[in-house]
């Protein structure tokens, strides 16, 4: 967490004096490079420790972890917007930032412990090793549940925007449209919380199931709902949705304990990250392909997103057939 406290806010040092030199390379590898760094491996560090402090209740740990890396997005941004205004400088403001961000982590870094008891015997027994993980099916059937739940949230949260003023033209405002973002992004958050501690109760295939089956139903019949014009459900199933999106984030690192253990949890749960980062580029290019291949054929704005939803509800019926592959894979021991 220190490592991560210090890449991340050198990060933007660097790019302040990328800024200021006017050298973009400087600024990627600073809020890039060194950013992402610090970036994922405060993610990951957390995750891994709580799950060790809540050994009966992962998914609500878990939660708590990632629910503030959601929470981070909603007040980063407007302390961003905030210092820029202040200072009058982007470089100034990257400089603030690093200082803020840096501190902040350092002090929590500096605060946690891992659980004295049984750690010894936990380290050396309690699971398996990242390359026994990452060898074996249930790792790979985990990676493409992940990826397909991030691919249907995060295309569609992209074109959250747009797709409601296209839908509903005349009817929602570029600033009701803002916050309709706001309050996905804020169903994102509560999701992450909500449905890992739910998971807790009825176990993780049983939430991914929900996720997989309730999420494909809802992609499948948005379309028909905005096209009756009927907005307050149409805002609520995406709401839903989002919620889902989050907390499918938030139970992966407890279904990752439920089959490894907790000896080398964090390693794997890096390693399964990657399918975050396939996720991030397939999901947005799919969506954004697809509406300009529709518009370009004649299709209607408002019809235009119709096909790039229906399609993100097969997505999920990908994820959900691996999942239903874990289950009947053994655990590991």
């Amino acid at each position: 967490m220190a490592v991560a406290a210090l890449c991340f806010g050198s990060g933007f040092f660097v790019a302040a004096i990328g800024v200021r030199l006017h050298l973009f390379p400087l600024l990627l590898l600073g809020y890039g490079v060194l950013g992402g760094i610090g970036l994922g491996i405060g993610y990951i560090s957390p995750v891994s420790t709580l799950l060790r402090w809540f050994p009966d209740r992962p998914g609500m740990a878990t939660g708590m972890a990632i629910m503030g890396f959601g929470g981070g997005g909603l007040l980063g941004a407007p302390i961003g917007v905030w210092l820029l205004t202040e200072t009058g400088s982007v470089a100034r403001t990257f400089g603030c930032m690093g200082v803020g961000y840096g501190t902040l982590m350092l002090l929590g870094a500096s605060a946690v412990r891992v659980p004295a008891v049984n750690t010894a015997t936990a380290s050396s027994q309690d699971g398996v090793t990242t390359p026994d993980a990452i060898r074996r099916a249930d790792f790979w059937a985990l990676w493409v549940v992940l990826c397909c739940n991030v691919t249907a949230g995060i295309g569609v949260l992209g074109a959250a925007y747009s797709m409601i003023i296209e839908l509903f033209p005349g009817r929602v405002s570029p600033v009701q449209a803002a916050s309709f973002v706001s309050g996905l992004s804020l169903s994102n958050m509560l999701g992450r919380i909500v449905w890992s501690s739910f998971s807790d109760r009825i176990g993780r295939f049983a939430t991914y199931a929900i996720f997989f089956g309730l999420g494909a139903c809802l992609y499948a019949t948005v379309p028909s709902v905005g096209a009756r014009g009927n907005i307050p459900l149409f805002l609520a199933m995406y709401a839903l949705i989002l919620s889902m999106y989050g907390g499918g984030f938030a139970t992966i690192p407890a279904y990752l304990r439920d089959r490894f253990g907790t000896r080398e949890v964090g390693a794997i749960h890096g390693r399964l990250l990657t399918a975050w980062s396939v996720a991030g580029l397939i999901g947005p290019l799919a969506v954004s392909y697809l509406r300009e291949s529709q518009l370009a054929r004649g299709v209607a704005p408002a019809d235009a997103y119709s096909l790039v939803i229906r399609l993100m509800a097969v997505v999920l019926l990908i994820g959900g057939t691996a999942n239903l592959v874990v289950r009947r894979l053994p655990r590991a021991t």
